[in-house]
């Protein structure tokens, strides 16, 4: 027996002779050297880290105050509606084109009256509102409030403005003058910021801006910040997967966390206590106590970094304080690391980078010379062997050897491949060959008896299309139109045994098992009709002939394997199953029908597709009548 070892013992034991005798103390030097450069690093990391999240912080904040001070200003503002309903709806709907963070844009009037433009791009809007396919946006109204006919609408409308749809409003209950943001600037007479909580009728949490009117002061614009938006700007994995960043009030309240389940626990604080924080969000993150007592230092009135200790560990505080022209005073930001995972993954990341600098250099260089030289003769006649059993060039030849395992473990399977396809080539065509022979398939030589779906299809009046155009427009006709159905039978399961002139005959559940072979025909004539006929529209563009397809199908007992002389073989199936569905495809002439299907194709799929019944009907050249039926769709397509 010939020597031979896996190609892994080669490479392995030469990698790694190389790496210990070249890398191992340049590595060694490295690793001791690395750990003050990592907290420096990781130092510098989480203060630009601060710096990008404050400026997206107050950049999601910005748009929004700008957006309702130019809207205080603005006359048509001033009546409630219905008044000027047009140029509301106009103005706030160009805010919120210009204001991507915004979620809705609202005003809110002394008598109770409020209007309200929601931006519905968010899946879950959509769905609390209800809102029909295509909204872009949704206009709540509610006027005349202490009118006898309160005027309550709900308004649909699509990316350009035009209306969807429009129902009237399911609660007039709603009354701006009982939420927080209009009676704080009532009181207050100056822009404030509220939150966070979460808003009605969207249930969505919401940090909001509002506003006075300049010229009326109980006439109050708001504009609602979605604080999802916020919170994704505090992914602090890049630096640790521990670190953790977020955003507390002046109160020390925490508003959004960059760890997805707290932040969820917060929502659900506020949903519970109807948009008031509660104080035991403060629990969930241990942090929070130490960041307050920083809070209360003077040399962190305008930020810094710091490092303290809690629970045990060491960690690194980042705080920055953020306000918005005014807003949210008093709000910081900070991001949490624990020092240990800063030098831990600066010397992971060192480590790593080092031992790939020196595998590529060392081994990349040594092992690809000795593993060309071990494997390259081999290895190309094993591809020149793969080349021409791909292309069905399967003569007997010898099993080459290699000194390496694998080679030689796959010479013995293209062996067996080699011979497999080549027995079953005498039977079967090439396309059908490469078809069984795929990873999926399985080589089938003797003829057997088992259920199967077949398919037959013609096309009408072929005969007259032949006689009136050439023979090499024809074959271009016949061409694309069985690359299309060919196509089709091969992404539904089938498998296409035979053309016959303008006809193709398709088999399911041989040679491939499929446990579910009716309802893949049956799908796979609706989607051959379908097809055909948008082939149809384009012929009729190049002035070509409409092709109109029928279609038989029917399921049960056939033969099916290999037939014909010792020399010339043909993969096929016959029976009486056959024959049934070749009269069938015929008979749609008589009835003016696409699609015939057989009783037993119908009762096996009868739950999932829609059909039309002909009864009993005799199918020329059989003594017993067939129940007949026409596949008219897909149920719920």
């Amino acid at each position: 027996m010939r020597w031979s070892k896996p190609l892994r013992l080669h490479l392995g034991v030469l990698v790694v002779a190389s790496l210990l005798c070249t890398s191992a103390p340049i590595i060694w030097m490295a690793f001791s050297h690395g750990s003050d450069a990592a907290v420096s690093a990781g130092a510098q990391q989480m203060r630009a880290m601060s710096l990008r999240l404050i400026e997206g912080y107050r950049n999601t904040l910005q748009g929004g105050t700008e957006a309702v001070a130019l809207a205080s200003t603005l006359p048509q503002l001033v009546s409630p509606p219905p008044q000027d309903i047009k140029a509301k709806q106009q103005f706030f709907l160009e805010v919120l084109r210009n204001v991507p963070n915004a979620t809705s844009v609202y005003a809110g009037y002394p008598d109770g009256s409020y209007l309200q433009v929601i931006n519905t791009a968010r899946r879950d809007v959509r769905q609390t509102l209800a809102a029909p396919d295509g909204t872009a946006f949704a206009i709540r109204m509610i006027a005349r409030r202490q009118a006898a006919d309160i005027i309550s609408t709900l308004g649909f409308l699509d990316k350009d403005a035009a209306v969807i749809a429009e129902r009237n409003g399911e609660d007039t209950s709603y009354d701006p003058r009982q939420r927080p943001w209009y009676q704080s600037v009532v009181q207050d007479g100056v822009p404030v910021s509220v939150g966070p909580y979460v808003t009605r009728p969207l249930n969505v949490p919401t940090l909001t801006i509002a506003a006075p009117m300049r010229d009326d002061g109980q006439v109050v614009l708001g504009i609602n910040i979605h604080l999802q938006t916020v919170s994704r700007l505090l992914d602090a994995g890049q630096i640790s997967p521990r670190a953790r960043a977020y955003i507390i009030d002046a109160g020390g309240n925490l508003v959004a966390h960059s760890d997805p389940a707290i932040m969820s626990r917060i929502i659900g604080l506020w949903s519970r206590t109807s948009g008031a924080f509660a104080v035991t969000a403060n629990s969930f993150d241990p942090s929070l106590e130490t960041v307050a007592r920083l809070r209360q230092d003077p040399a962190f009135a305008g930020g810094g970094l710091a490092r303290v200790d809690f629970d045990g560990e060491t960690y690194l505080v980042q705080i920055a304080p953020v306000s918005v022209s005014g807003l949210f005073e008093g709000s910081v930001a900070a991001i949490v690391v624990p020092l240990e995972d800063l030098v831990a993954e600066a010397n992971r990341l060192l480590l790593r980078n080092l031992f790939v600098a020196a595998a590529f250099v060392i081994a990349g260089v040594a092992a690809s010379v000795l593993l060309s030289r071990m494997v390259s003769i081999s290895l190309y006649r094993l591809a020149d062997e793969a080349r021409r059993i791909g292309d069905l060039d399967v003569g007997e030849q010898g099993v080459s050897h290699s000194w390496i395992s694998e080679i030689n473990t796959l010479a013995t399977a293209l062996a067996a491949s080699r011979h497999a396809i080549r027995q079953f080539a005498l039977f079967v065509p090439r396309e059908v060959v490469r078809r069984i022979v795929s990873p999926e398939g399985r080589t089938v030589v003797t003829a057997k008896r088992q259920d199967v779906t077949v398919l037959f299809t013609d096309i009408r009046d072929f005969t007259t299309i032949a006689e009136q155009h050439s023979p090499e427009d024809v074959v271009d006709i016949l061409s694309a139109y069985f690359e299309l159905l060919n196509t089709i039978a091969e992404r539904n399961g089938g498998t296409v045994v035979q053309y016959l002139g303008d006809s193709i005959f398709v088999m399911w559940n041989a040679p491939v098992d499929d446990i579910s072979h009716a309802e893949h025909g049956c799908r796979c004539a609706l989607a051959m009709k379908a097809a055909v006929d948008g082939l149809n529209d384009a012929n009729l563009s190049n002035g070509r002939p409409e092709l109109f397809t029928r279609f038989g199908l029917n399921t049960g007992p056939a033969v099916v394997g290999s037939f014909g002389a010792i020399s010339r073989q043909q993969y096929t199936a016959m029976g009486d199953t056959i024959n049934i569905a070749s009269r069938l495809e015929g008979m749609n002439r008589e009835l003016n029908t696409s699609i015939l299907v057989s009783a037993a194709t119908r009762d096996a799929v009868a739950d999932r597709f829609d059909f039309r019944p002909f009864g009993l009907a005799e199918v020329k050249g059989r003594a017993e009548k067939v129940d007949i039926w026409e596949l008219v769709g897909e149920i719920g397509a």
